[in-house]
């Protein structure tokens, strides 16, 4: 496979590059090749729209708001709960207190990928392409991205003040743990890093569970009292969350009540992404369930002059 990465970055230049496969010439590459072909909606809106840009700035001043303020307060400071292997109901909040009655030093922990940088050469080679989410094309972004990966909008300044007030930024990510110096040079040239592997970058493969974070989560908290998490997927904050991705009702009603519905701005905080995640599942009656009653009705065209008369049928559940 040939080095796409630096043709992705030769079309974010020029305005275009081959739509022709996954080994594109860069000789044959037309100018502004991309230039007449729509966006996806998801991306014009996260790589492309003001309001992106605006949200994600407000959320990263209101983690490094929160962090400072917990970082200020007196006395014995409190984690912030999060997925742990051997947690009950598998969110738990571990101690900030060392073995011999010392206080772990704060940290913050952050996915990396549309939470600090954002993927804009591979996004944007997936949509002049065409071409699905390819693992091997990925494990090549992820290695040799470093300068063409943009950061999130508000992350540099976040991040600053962070540092600035002596919380240790920690990222936990789910690039493979192969791609550890490609992911550092990119955090690094996004002004984003230092990021160290094993000791403030933790990645997919350095443990057994996988694209699971719990585990790594655990070995943070080993060493660091977590005050703060931030990511753009419910597995970011805890594995429970994505146990079943197609149990739409039930995952979002688990975040949205109770003790995990308090946590959301105080402690935990997810940035935007509507490119991709775990979200992607459901049907229309599983976004939209019906009602109890059974039935959606007299949905009227005020232009036409009709009355719709939709019949849902409720689910057990309803």
């Amino acid at each position: 496979m040939t080095r796409f990465l630096l043709l992705a970055a030769g079309a974010l230049a020029l305005g275009g590059c081959s739509a022709a496969g996954p080994r594109p010439s860069a000789a044959s590459a037309p100018v502004n090749a991309g230039e007449d072909r729509p966006a996806p909606d998801t991306m014009r809106w996260l790589y492309g729209s003001g309001e992106a840009a605006a949200a994600s700035i407000q959320t990263w001043r209101q983690i490094a708001d929160h962090a400072i303020a917990v970082a200020r307060r007196p006395g014995i400071p409190q984690s912030v709960p999060q997925g742990l292997p051997d947690a009950a109901g598998g969110i738990g909040t571990p101690s900030c207190e060392t073995d011999d009655g010392g206080i772990k030093p704060l940290a913050a922990v952050f996915d990396v990928d549309e939470t600090v940088l954002l993927n804009t050469g591979y996004e944007y080679w997936q949509a002049l392409s065409g071409k699905p989410f390819d693992p091997a094309e990925w494990a090549q972004w992820s290695e040799q991205g470093a300068g063409i990966a943009h950061p999130v909008p508000g992350a540099v300044t976040g991040l600053r003040r962070l540092r600035d007030a002596g919380i240790t930024v920690i990222f936990n990510t789910n690039r493979n743990t192969q791609n550890a110096a490609g992911t550092v040079a990119a955090l690094e040239a996004a002004g984003a890093g230092p990021a160290v592997h094993l000791e403030t970058l933790f990645l997919r493969g350095d443990d057994a569970m996988g694209g699971r974070k719990d585990g790594r989560r655990a070995r943070i908290a080993q060493s660091y009292c977590v005050i703060a998490m931030a990511g753009d997927n419910l597995g970011d904050f805890a594995d429970v969350f994505n146990a079943d991705e197609s149990a739409i009702a039930a995952r979002r009603a688990m975040v949205a009540r109770g003790t995990y519905a308090q946590l959301w701005g105080n402690g935990w905080f997810l940035m935007p992404n509507p490119v991709y995640g775990a979200w992607q599942e459901g049907t229309l009656d599983e976004v939209f369930p019906p009602t109890r009653a059974g039935s959606l009705r007299q949905a009227t065209s005020r232009n036409e002059g009709t009355a719709l008369d939709i019949a849902c049928t409720a689910p057990a559940w309803a």
